[in-house]
């Protein structure tokens, strides 16, 4: 594996003009991550096309701002490509990668690139279990709110930021990083350990749990990657940071020999930063016993509310002003598939409200049903799940099985298979998902496919009800035919 500082390619990212006319191909160009990317890219002038299997609409996207994308199966690849960057769900033997290494094109993962890219600016990473979309986008937006002119990209769309990513500025006006390369606020994701890629000057991590079980055998090791991350920030004297959750980060483990000046926020009045919400959804932020944020959140959730906490936080100390950061947070209006209301039935004077989550592991499952229930106080709520990788399914399958109690109704689809071996199917199914949680007293039922599902919420919903479709998956496409889009 290469690392990011020894790379060759150093010299066309890190300066101002170095990836200008060069030539780059992108292997999955509609991966959420990979499409921003493109972005970047050609903001700086790098001359991008790439392909993708399917026409999604990251893929349209794409085509509608000029990128020439191919579509269906892999075609050659140019033959004046400089670089070739690859989605981390192309396999080795991916017919372009291939054809890169008997070509001596140099290929970069993604995470490879976005670290890369990095080394041109001042890189505030988001990492954690959960919340590193949301956070990122956060963090954005008060920075945006407050002045800067910040880069930004995340594994998720935000309408409110224009996507999921944007170019900022080369470099920075005001605040301690003043002179500095330009901010760059990357989503920093622990699968296949690829944070250890980037290459941050500051980082939040969230909390740390059990997942990526297929490229982690254990939680264990998890921590260990966390730590290894954390370390890549520089020492506090050349201005590294880490603000890390007080608890469910295991930051006592993650925090061992970090030379960056280290923060805890959460709701332990041991923090350095104390979050608090009040009956009323208020949102505060003591540092000691003065007050430093308050604002009413728009988004569902005391999981948001950290989100927010964290984000602010952050955006305070790049060198945001109070008054705008609390005016981002409560303008915040939130990132596409993550509690998002999608529409509503209209029966005659009432109404079933529908939603979509991207919550594919138990803990969100768990904090989204909870903050919907709150946040709505429906007749019945009910859940549309589809499980998210077998192996996911298999080694957290006692947690699945707790982690609907809010819902009065859970639907599951088929589990939706990625990532994993062929035998992985044999070994779980959605049916032992539904065991589990009928030992914990839930109501559940297999549905089968996403169709399937949609037709079974039109039998089970009436006024005052509230909808959701949750996971990783194309399981979204229920809440649309539900409501008939």
């Amino acid at each position: 594996m290469i690392g990011v500082k020894n790379d060759p390619l150093c010299e066309w990212f890190s300066n101002t003009n170095g990836l200008q006319g060069r030539r780059i191909w992108l292997v999955g160009a509609g991966g959420t991550g990979v499409s921003g990317l493109a972005r970047l890219l050609k903001k700086r002038a790098a001359m991008v096309s790439g392909g993708d299997s399917e026409a999604s609409p990251a893929v349209k996207a794409l085509q509608a701002e000029g990128f020439e994308i191919s579509v269906g199966e892999a075609e050659d690849l140019p033959a004046n490509c400089e670089l070739v960057i690859a989605t981390a769900a192309a396999k080795s033997d991916h017919p372009q990668l291939v054809a890169a290494a008997k070509r001596n094109i140099p290929v970069r993962s993604y995470a490879q690139a976005l670290g890369l890219l990095q080394l041109g600016h001042t890189a505030v990473c988001v990492a954690g279990t959960h919340g590193k979309s949301t956070t990122t986008c956060m963090l954005t937006w008060c920075l945006l709110h407050a002045g800067f002119d910040p880069g930004f990209i995340a594994g998720a769309t935000c309408a409110s930021l224009g996507g999921s990513a944007r170019a900022g500025a080369a470099i920075l006006s005001k605040g301690p990083y003043s002179h500095k390369p330009g901010f760059l606020v990357s989503e920093s994701c622990e699968f296949d350990r690829s944070f250890h890629q980037l290459h941050p000057t500051t980082a939040i991590i969230n909390n740390v749990e059990s997942d990526h079980l297929d490229c982690y055998k254990s939680l264990d090791e998890i921590i260990e990657s966390f730590q290894v991350f954390a370390r890549r920030l520089p020492a506090a004297v050349d201005g590294g940071y880490l603000l890390i959750a007080h608890e469910g980060a295991q930051r006592e483990r993650v925090t061992r020999d970090v030379t960056a000046d280290i923060k805890t926020f959460g709701w332990h009045p041991a923090a350095d930063y104390v979050v608090e919400m009040a009956a009323n959804g208020m949102a505060r932020v003591r540092d000691k016993q003065q007050e430093i944020l308050r604002w009413q959140p728009k988004l569902f959730g005391a999981h948001n509310v950290l989100n927010g906490a964290g984000a602010g936080i952050m955006a305070l100390k790049l060198g945001a002003d109070h008054a705008s950061v609390q005016e981002a947070l409560a303008s915040f209006a939130g990132v596409d598939r993550r509690l998002e209301f999608v529409g509503e039935r209209k029966i005659a004077a009432q109404s079933i409200r529908v939603y979509d989550d991207y919550g594919h592991h138990p803990t969100e499952v768990r904090v989204t049903l909870e903050a919907l229930k709150n946040a709505t106080n429906p007749r019945k709520l009910i859940c549309l799940f589809q499980p998210h990788q077998h192996s996911r399914t298999r080694l957290l399958l006692e947690d699945f099985g707790a982690c609907f109690g809010a819902a009065d109704h859970v639907l599951l689809t088929d589990i939706h298979f990625v990532r994993d071996a062929q035998s992985e199917r044999a070994l779980v199914s959605s049916q032992d998902v539904a065991d589990r949680i009928r030992k914990h007293g839930g109501t559940v039922e297999c549905v089968g496919t996403i169709e399937a599902g949609a037709a079974r919420l039109h039998e089970l919903a009436q006024a005052g009800d509230v909808v959701v479709t949750m996971g990783a998956g194309p399981v979204y496409r229920a809440a649309n035919i539900f409501l008939g889009k």
